[in-house]
């Protein structure tokens, strides 16, 4: 197994795992959380979504959020956009990085964002050229890039065709996302040697459904792909894909690549502290496998995420 000797872990949860729960974490619980995962040693933390709060009220406290935010040096801090208007808000909050989202088919776009997938990219084109006028970095995601919950299975070159045409709005990074966790490494590596984009600018985002995300991820970094979306914990999900589990936890990405000799930059112990504190903001016990087995021989210290 020839593996990369380090992997970039990109932090996920404060967006992607909150927006699918429930609860409704108040701000300041949410900015001591993004703070606890950057001591922890991740240094790309995707904090929020500037959308409509009609449709994402979990996140519609993202201004107040970055506005109470202390920086680390070295840390990215992040935020989905939808729109020129989520643009400008986010502009106005001194986000330095955004990303933009479609899907590989056209069903799940018409769910997701109620338009189709070249409409999607024409809507993008306005929130790309902002971002590029004021220096701002742009990820594209690629949801549903594997599998559809209404399509099915989807073929690889069909997806790669979509992330080609995403990468060609001016993207820095393409995210390519297993939405609904029906991915394996034997179609993770049919993808993969499709696309043509930098590797070390595409990350994979993948869900843990069926126990494949782990596994999923060794196969990507054995073909020279370093960049993993993780959510701390294992909190989230789709609200638009019935059945679909949480993003792979950061816990358990950590935990494996780490046992293998990769190194991942995260401290364990205060990683766990973080998603066990946001886990009782939630009042959820956090889905990460390695948090379950390792949780009870770490010291307690949660952060008191008040």
């Amino acid at each position: 197994m020839t593996l990369p000797p380090s992997v970039f872990l990109i932090e996920v949860c404060p967006r992607d795992g909150l927006q699918n729960e429930r609860e409704i974490v108040p701000a300041g619980k949410k900015v001591a959380f993004v703070e606890a995962l950057a001591e922890a040693g991740l240094h790309e933390i995707e904090v929020t979504s500037f959308v409509s709060p009609k449709w994402v009220p979990q996140l519609a406290d993202a201004a107040e959020v970055f506005g109470k935010l202390k920086r680390r040096e070295g840390v990215v801090y992040s935020a989905l956009v939808p729109n020129v208007k989520g643009m400008e808000r986010a502009i106005a909050s001194g986000v330095r990085k955004v990303a933009v989202f479609t899907a590989a088919t056209e069903t799940f776009c018409k769910k997701n964002i109620n338009m189709t997938f070249a409409e999607s990219l024409q809507a993008f084109l306005p929130v790309v050229a902002e971002a590029k006028k004021n220096g701002i970095a742009v990820r594209g995601y690629l949801s549903t890039a594997f599998g559809c919950p209404y399509e099915g299975n989807v073929p690889p070159t069909q997806a790669a065709i979509a992330a080609r045409r995403l990468a060609d709005l001016g993207c820095d990074e393409l995210s390519i996302g297993d939405t609904i966790g029906v991915a394996a490494p034997p179609g993770v590596e049919a993808l993969l040697g499709l696309l043509k984009f930098p590797k070390d600018r595409t990350a994979l985002h993948f869900h843990d459904t069926h126990g494949t995300a782990v596994a999923n991820a060794f196969t990507a970094a054995q073909m020279g792909f370093s960049r993993f979306d993780s959510s701390a914990g294992g909190f989230g999900g789709c609200p638009y894909a019935p059945g679909a589990a949480g993003n792979v936890a950061t816990e358990d990405l950590v935990y494996a690549f780490e046992k293998a000799g990769v190194k991942t930059g995260v401290d364990f112990p205060k990683l766990a502290s973080a998603s066990r504190a946001i886990g009782e903001a939630l009042h959820k016990r956090p889905p990460s496998k390695a948090l379950a087995a390792l949780g009870p021989m770490l010291p307690n210290t949660e952060t008191n995420l008040k």
